[in-house]
């Protein structure tokens, strides 16, 4: 399986929303803390696709 870099703005918005979710196991954020967990989950889920994907 050949893998790819990710684009520059996927792999932003794929640590943003993964840094939201661990920040909010910390500090209480109204949304994000209760589902901290998903964040994290789908920023991991877009690298991934990410590198399967080519051009994405």
């Amino acid at each position: 399986m050949k893998v790819n870099a990710p684009k520059k703005n996927v792999w932003l918005i794929a640590v943003i929303v993964g840094v939201l979710g661990v920040v909010a196991n910390f500090v209480a954020i109204p949304f994000v803390t209760a589902n901290a967990f998903w964040f994290v989950a789908v920023a991991f889920v877009l690298l991934a696709l990410a590198t399967a994907l080519k051009g994405m």
